[in-house]
Formats: C-alpha cells, structure tokens, sequence
C-alpha cells in the first residue's frame, strides 16, 4: 500500500454499542494504516444524525480508544453517499490524494468515484466474507445496482446533498 496523506473511511451502520461488525472492520483497517505510517491521518465519514446513531462519532470514539491521536481524526458529518464523501473530502478538507476504505465488494465503486472526482486514490478493502457472510453477500448483491448510479454520478457529478461543512 502506497503512503497517502489521508484514510477515507467510508461510513456504515453504526449500533447503540458502538460500530457494526463490518464498520469496526474498516475502523481497525485504518488503525494498521496509521501505525505502519501508510497514512497520516484519517478521515470517518458518514451520516451523523441521530436517526444514524452518530456514525462519525461513533467511528472518531471508536478509533480514539483503540490509540489513535483525536488531532488526527477529521469528522466529515455529511457523507451520506459514497459520491458525496468524495465530493466533500476533495471540496472542504482538501484532499488530493487518498486511501479509501470500506469492505472489498465497495472497494472498486469508491476508488472509481473518488478519481472521478479528482481524487488520486487507491483502496484497501476488508473481505469480510468470513466473519459476516449475509452481510456480505447483501453487499456485493447491491453494488450491482450502486454501480449504475456510480456511473450516473461520474458523469453527471451532482452537489452533494449537504454541501456546507
């Protein structure tokens, strides 16, 4: 894995206790970043209403308790789709060059979006097949669809839905 200034992790369920399983999984991916020095600091993003139960809190809390500095956690509040984050990161934190990861069956949508935005990114991705093998499957099931409204947005490259800070 090549040294980019930024981890983007990308957002997913977040529960009463803490992370889902396959949220704690890319939380531990870009812990591994930071200690091997791959990256600099990180960005969680996702949704942070209530009705979301605070994902990006709940990822910055998570990460802090596992050694992270909290000065090198940024909280994009707002990444309510894979197209948004890329959009916001590139926009309001001012990447240029990053490290996006999710599981391995979003991997290449969100590469794929985050150069169409402008991004020189690459991924790393968690399997997860093995630990949470419906979860899994829903995933990559769903990116068949995810990947013609990817399409959609590289080439029509909307706002995002929430396009302040």
């Amino acid at each position: 894995m090549p040294h980019r200034p930024v981890a983007v992790v990308l957002g997913a369920a977040a529960w009463n206790d803490g992370p889902s399983p396959l949220l704690a999984r890319r939380l531990d991916i870009a812990v591994r970043l930071i200690e091997d020095g791959r990256v600099d600091r990180i960005i969680v993003s996702g949704d942070n209403r209530e009705v979301s139960r605070r994902e990006t809190d709940t990822m910055t809390d998570y990460l802090v308790a596992r050694g992270v500095p909290a000065d090198r956690i940024e909280a994009d509040r707002h990444g309510y789709r894979t197209w948004d984050t890329c959009v916001r990161v590139r926009d309001h934190f001012g990447v240029q060059a990053a490290t996006m990861v999710t599981q391995s069956f979003h991997l290449p949508r969100s590469v794929a979006l985050a150069r169409a935005a402008g991004i020189d990114a690459v991924g790393v991705g968690d399997p997860s097949l093995g630990v949470r093998r419906r979860s899994t499957v829903v995933g990559y099931a769903r990116e068949v669809g995810a990947a013609f409204k990817a399409l959609r947005d590289a080439a029509l490259r909307p706002a995002p839905a929430h396009a302040e800070p």
